[in-house]
């Protein structure tokens, strides 16, 4: 189950607090989903994959509450380690990737319901960078806000790279989507040309 977590409806479309559910847009795309159902916490697309099933999930109960509809329509008998929550974070450079196998809330209200509702820090995340705010005080401003041409430039791989790290966390776990896929996306064009 991969959960990407956002706030429903096109005002907040392409924000910096949306990344979640663009990932998991981009997955349920590169995987051939067909059409996203809706349901009144979340819209859901059950996609194949090796042979398997894999359930997407976007909760439509707005950030805040995201844990409310994680809880729900998590089955009783998925382990908590094949739940990963697809997040935003401030506190690192946009496109720069972070898989953890648990962990702390790190002050995103996101993830603190969800930690709240599964009553556990014990399942893993995937937070993508959304640069920090220029200033602390306009936080809620920033995170609701859209990304800069450039910002976006530095994002579109790691969108991508996200959806290549959930892959490799479904097929071969987590500690080699970890040692793979943490860090920074690599620039367009790094690597082309020479001195």
């Amino acid at each position: 189950m991969v959960v990407g977590l956002g706030n429903p409806g096109s005002r907040y479309r392409q924000t910096r607090h949306n990344v979640g559910f663009e990932v998991a847009e981009r997955l349920a795309a590169r995987l051939g989903a067909r059409a996203w159902r809706e349901t009144p916490l979340a819209s859901l697309v059950t996609v194949r994959l090796d042979g398997g099933e894999l359930l997407l999930v976007r909760p439509l109960t707005y950030m805040n509450e995201s844990g409310r509809a994680v809880a729900r329509l998590r089955p009783p008998q998925l382990p908590l380690d094949r739940l990963l929550v697809v997040v935003d974070d401030i506190h690192l450079p946009v496109g720069t990737l972070r898989l953890r196998a648990g962990g702390s809330a790190g002050g995103h209200n996101g993830l603190r319901s969800v930690e709240a509702h599964l009553r556990t820090q014990a399942y893993p995340r995937l937070r993508i960078g959304v640069g920090a705010p220029p200033d602390p005080a306009e936080q809620a401003a920033y995170v609701l806000g859209r990304f800069s041409a450039a910002e976006r430039r530095l994002l579109e791989p790691a969108l991508e790279r996200a959806v290549d790290a959930i892959l490799c966390w479904a097929r071969d776990g987590i500690d080699r989507a970890m040692s793979r896929y943490n860090g920074p996306a690599v620039a367009p064009d790094e690597g082309a040309g020479g001195p």
